[in-house]
């Protein structure tokens, strides 16, 4: 073998080393983006709220803003009960969302949260969501679902407004009896 095809065989040894250690890193670096960005967050999961001692920040407000979104095919209605509130960081606060399935067939739906700017989404605490377990729903039931949640004192000071949007999904067709 001549010098330049033992060139070209540890050239593509180390590409095809470079392009395993790529793949390997993959999940772990898409973790970091996602934690960085805001999306696909772990926001889903229960938190524990704890009020301050010294109470809610009166002296500051953020307005929370709430998002629905589902699949365009989606046999849902999914809406929040307010498109936006003023909270004080240290508060508790209720609200809901609205869904409705719109076929003639039990379904059940799992909402993912996600937050943005993605700074704040480890400020965001929820104690009571109805994204924490999936959701039945018979033929054309529609109901509240509620939302308990505050916004941590230490959220920085330059964030003014957060953005809390769901994405509403079939999780799976209830077979027939």
């Amino acid at each position: 073998m001549n010098d330049s095809h033992t060139t070209l065989a540890g050239k593509l040894v180390v590409l095809a080393v470079a392009m395993f250690g790529f793949g390997f890193l993959l999940v772990p670096l898409y973790d970091i983006f996602c934690q960085v960005v805001g999306i696909g967050s772990r926001t889903g999961t229960p938190t524990a709220a704890v009020v301050s001692e010294e109470g809610p920040d009166t002296d500051r407000r953020v307005i929370v803003e709430f998002i629905a979104n589902r699949n365009q095919q989606a046999p849902w209605e999914f809406r929040p009960a307010v498109t936006s509130m003023e909270v004080m960081p240290g508060k508790l606060y209720d609200t809901s969302y609205f869904a409705r399935n719109l076929t003639k067939r039990e379904l059940v739906g799992q909402a993912v949260p996600s937050v943005a700017p993605g700074q704040a989404n480890k400020y965001f605490k929820k104690t009571e969501c109805f994204c924490f377990t999936s959701q039945e729903f018979a033929p054309e039931e529609g109901r509240d679902m509620g939302l308990t949640f505050m916004i941590d004192p230490d959220l920085p000071r330059h964030i003014e407004r957060v953005t809390l949007a769901y994405t509403f999904f079939i999780n799976q067709q209830v077979a027939a009896n």
